[in-house]
Parts: C-alpha cells; sequence; structure tokens
C-alpha cells in the first residue's frame, strides 16, 4: 500500500529534475559543412574550448566553418560553470538541403504519375478482355483435335503385339 502512494510523488519528482536537466542545453545546427553551436548560458564573456583549446568569445554562439565530420569535444564556461558536449556531426559540402513543402511536392507528384500509368493501363487492357486472337492460326485448337508430337526416335516405340519377338532375347545379364 505505500509503494502505491509513494508513486505519484516519484511521477512529480521524475518531472522536475526533468525540467531542470532540459534547461541546460546545446543548440546545435548544420548547414553544409557550418556547424553553429549555441551554448546554454546566457551570460557574456563566454569561453569556449574546442578540443582542449580555449577560445575567448563574447557570443553565445560558436561557429565551425568547413568541418570535416571528425569528432570534437566542445565546452562553454562562464562565471565558473561549464558544460560539455561531444560533437560528432556528418556534414556534406555537395548536399542540398530541401524544406519539407519541397519533399512534399516530390511524393505528391510521384503518386499522381503512378496513379496515371496504372488508370493508362488499365484503359488500355479493358478492351482486349474478349478478343479473340488475330493470329494466322485458324485451325480450331480443342482437346479433341490435337494429337501428341511424333515419337523422335523409333527405338522407344511402345511394343505392339506383334512385336514382342524382337524384345524377346533380352534377359536380365547375372554379374
Amino acid at each position: 500500500m505505500r509503494l502505491e502512494q509513494s508513486l505519484p510523488l516519484l511521477g512529480l519528482l521524475l518531472c522536475a529534475v526533468g525540467t531542470i536537466a532540459q534547461q541546460g542545453e546545446f543548440l546545435v545546427e548544420i548547414s553544409g559543412t557550418t556547424v553553429t553551436i549555441t551554448c546554454p548560458f546566457e551570460d557574456e564573456g563566454i569561453q569556449w574550448g574546442l578540443s582542449g583549446k580555449t577560445q575567448d568569445t563574447t557570443e553565445r554562439r560558436f561557429i565551425i566553418k568547413d568541418h570535416d565530420s571528425t569528432p570534437a569535444n566542445l565546452s562553454c564556461s562562464s562565471g565558473g560553470r561549464s558544460r560539455q558536449l561531444y560533437l560528432n556531426a556528418r556534414v556534406c559540402a555537395a548536399c542540398e538541403e530541401l524544406d519539407a513543402l519541397t519533399v512534399a511536392g516530390i511524393i505528391a507528384a510521384d503518386l499522381l504519375i503512378t496513379l496515371g500509368v496504372l488508370i493508362l493501363v488499365y484503359y488500355f487492357s479493358r478492351g482486349r478482355k474478349g478478343r479473340a486472337s488475330t493470329g494466322g492460326d485458324s485451325r480450331p485448337r480443342g482437346q479433341k483435335m490435337q494429337r501428341p508430337p511424333p515419337v523422335p526416335n523409333p527405338d522407344y516405340e511402345p511394343i505392339r503385339k506383334g512385336q514382342r519377338e524382337v524384345y524377346a532375347g533380352l534377359q536380365p545379364r547375372g554379374i
């Protein structure tokens, strides 16, 4: 019974800790080969550290131009407080950025083209269902009218009643 009463209190405590932890997050923006990192501190005179090298800047934003996709350790500190960031950003020099409207347009156009092809196939194949073929072979093709193909080799012809003596000399060999 005690555990059931403490569960709402535990949930409230976890929500409070989660909102406090979210206040100190970095903001990372990637565009082409440029990576922009925003420090969670709102003070002036922020010191940035990139893989052990410190750089004094007064801005919250740290811009890395021509990033080569190698992992890096970043830190920003201000007034005795410090935050660490492991940056493992994949960048692409020849990539194009697409907005949501362009992607939606490409998908819609693809669906319309596919639907158009389906309608054309249905339209052109609809009239061919009941037609007979117009081939040069005009003889009737029924089950009774067809004969089996001729036997290719006379050695394989079936034994007829009058030809049993041909095969009478064949006896099993003793080994």
